[in-house]
């Protein structure tokens, strides 16, 4: 869409309506195109190699998706599900000291990973998760509550008849027992049921094969290292955290390139990023005394104090 189509366009057989498909192209693009199917010489190899590659990528796509299919009916087996999940949403957090924090989901399926689905959740720092305590900087819990309550919420106003394809069947968090009495909190709260939940926690010292995955009311499941529902679970987990980090650091970014700080004379690029370095927030650089800001390389007395007076004005 948009772009002209090229003057001669190879087929490897005839279609119906070619004419018909001839004229459409023709008022898209700026000079007339036709539909070739070429019976020998070189354009016919072309499209013989053609359709060779194009066979090849078909028996690629059906080896995945076989192969997925097995990851997925291992997995239902493993976790006692009903069926094989269709959808699954992985939630993992990324924050820098408690800021900056996003909450970020990514979807797997029959079809591997869905990447248009993935989302990415700005969390809100002092505001309530839902219920209990406003959310304090570093609160895992808090802010896995936070997401998983935008998310189900929504859901449950878009989507209530669960008709658009959009409910996930299993649902991971990364983390133990902690974040998946957080997500079954939730789901409680929110009256979501027909949505499995696991939690899958990482090894001694992140020891990648030593993870343990958690489920509500049995005790943590240790699989082999070279288990296949494992490996599938370390790379969606995996997929999850390279997804939160990315738009932690978009965030966090976007945050340095914009902030009180740059009211403040003297203060520019370069300073703004050591103080944002240091202390992770321009809240905590608003809380800093003057002799922590003059420990900070760049920082001297003179801006030190342009700083401290900037938030102590009052």
């Amino acid at each position: 869409e948009g772009r002209n189509a090229p003057k001669s366009v190879l087929l490897s057989h005839d279609i119906e309506h070619a004419k018909l498909v001839e004229e459409a192209l023709n008022i898209q693009s700026s000079h007339r195109v036709r539909l070739l199917v070429p019976r020998r010489g070189e354009k016919r190899r072309l499209v013989q190699h053609a359709l060779t590659n194009a066979r090849d990528a078909l028996d690629r796509r059906l080896l995945e998706s076989a192969s997925q299919r097995r990851l997925l009916e291992g997995l239902a087996e493993t976790l006692e599900l009903d069926f094989p999940p269709n959808r699954i949403e992985v939630y993992d957090n990324s924050h820098t000291s408690g800021s900056q924090a996003v909450g970020a989901m990514i979807v797997a399926g029959l079809g591997g990973l869905t990447k248009n689905a993935y989302r990415k959740f700005n969390i809100r720092i002092g505001a309530k998760p839902g219920s209990g305590a406003a959310i304090k900087p570093g609160d895992d819990y808090g802010m896995m509550r936070q997401v998983l309550m935008r998310r189900f919420a929504r859901l449950q106003k878009e989507d209530p008849d669960r008709t658009d394809k959009q409910w996930p069947d299993l649902v991971v968090v990364d983390g133990g027992a902690g974040q998946l009495s957080v997500a079954g909190e939730v789901f409680a709260d929110l009256g979501v049921r027909d949505v499995a939940l696991a939690a899958v926690a990482k090894g001694p010292e992140r020891t990648a094969g030593r993870e343990r995955i958690y489920l509500p009311g049995r005790a943590p499941i240790m699989l082999p290292p070279s288990d296949p529902v494992l490996y599938f679970l370390q790379r969606l987990r995996d997929e999850a955290h390279r997804f939160a980090i990315g738009a932690h650091r978009t965030r966090r970014s976007r945050d340095l390139r914009r902030s009180e700080l740059d009211e403040i004379l003297g203060v520019g690029s370069k300073r703004k990023r050591a103080l944002l370095h240091r202390f992770g927030s321009v809240r905590a650089v608003a809380d800093a005394g003057l002799q922590d800001l003059q420990e900070v390389g760049g920082i001297n007395h003179k801006v030190a104090q342009l700083i401290y007076n900037h938030f102590h004005s009052n």
